[in-house]
């Protein structure tokens, strides 16, 4: 799916035709292929203290190859036009068929036995979860997350070249937010081990609102940009390992792919809005200020809403 609304793209000729390609084909094979899927499966082979960590290493894999290809997509944008850059990316998606077939092994005989013995069906475990405070809580967090990200992967090109700086500042940046994410959820991935994940996604949001509050006010030079992109890119996705943690804690293994993977429609719901309304903003005003108003709002709501979570100590 991913291949073929990337491929499938250079071909369309209406507004429509491009949602369905991109909108649809693209972010629903992306989104299948995504986090919950690894870390639920990966989750079931580890024990407990090792899940949070695991989580962040996954995450990190993704990290880097944003860290790769973002000044690689745009050094093809620049030699040979955005049509090759766009079957590139496809090419490089089927890539990932024969690796993932490497990971179609038999499950464990412990995995089956202790399926068998857990009686709850994935519909009453989703109503119930659904019905559960933390779990919200987590969706709401998760959401502003989205939100974020898909403004800034979206609009960053925009909002650099309103500051008079070449596209390959925008790419570059969007390289180092890859890079110092995969420190971020390798930290992230650690301390989930040792402290209550709730706290850690609470400083993270908390810190977008910071961060973001210090780039409207700094002067909008080239080294700001990149200093911004470290300190976004720390946080950047470093979400995932703690709320796939929590949903973990929370539910246990057994649903955790489906479970998270429904927390994850809710990060790509608030990364609907923010792409759509940076666009907006864009068209109406010229300039995403709004937008940035409406982040620091978000992120600082965000920090406030996994507080209440209901998470157990972790001795020490």
């Amino acid at each position: 799916m991913l291949a073929g609304g990337l491929a499938l793209t250079p071909f369309v000729n209406s507004e429509w035709s491009l949602m369905l390609t991109m909108g649809i084909l693209s972010a629903a094979g992306a989104g299948a292929g995504s986090f919950s899927i690894l870390i639920g499966a990966t989750s079931q082979q580890l024990p407990p203290e090792h899940r949070s960590f695991a989580g962040g290493f996954i995450n990190a894999g993704g990290s880097l190859g944003q860290f790769i290809f973002a000044p690689l997509l745009q050094a093809i944008i620049s030699g040979f036009g955005w049509v090759a850059a766009m079957f590139t990316m496809a090419a490089t998606t089927l890539l990932t068929i024969p690796l993932a077939s490497l990971l179609c092994g038999k499950r464990s005989p412990e995995m089956v036995v202790a399926t068998e013995q857990h009686s709850m069906g994935l519909l009453q475990q989703i109503r119930l979860a659904m019905q559960d405070r933390s779990y919200l809580c987590l969706h709401a967090g998760f959401f502003t997350c989205g939100f974020h990200i898909a403004f800034l992967v979206t609009h960053l090109p925009g909002e650099v070249a309103l500051c008079g700086h070449s596209a390959d500042v925008s790419a570059a940046s969007l390289a180092i937010i890859g890079l110092f994410n995969i420190a971020g959820s390798l930290f992230a991935g650690s301390l989930g081990s040792r402290y209550r994940m709730k706290y850690i996604l609470a400083v993270m949001y908390g810190s977008r609102a910071v961060m973001i509050g210090l780039y409207l006010l700094a002067p909008k030079t080239v080294l700001t940009f990149y200093i911004f992109a470290i300190s976004l890119g720390f946080t950047w996705l470093a979400t995932v390992p703690p709320t796939a943690g929590l949903v973990g804690k929370l539910f246990g293994t057994r649903y955790l792919a489906t479970l998270f993977g429904v927390t994850l429609l809710t990060h790509q719901i608030g990364g609907f809005l923010g792409a759509w309304l940076g666009g907006l903003s864009m068209a109406n005003d010229g300039n995403y200020l709004w937008m940035w108003y409406a982040d620091i709002m978000l992120a600082s709501l965000a920090a406030l809403v996994n507080l209440p979570i209901r998470e157990d100590k972790i001795s020490m």
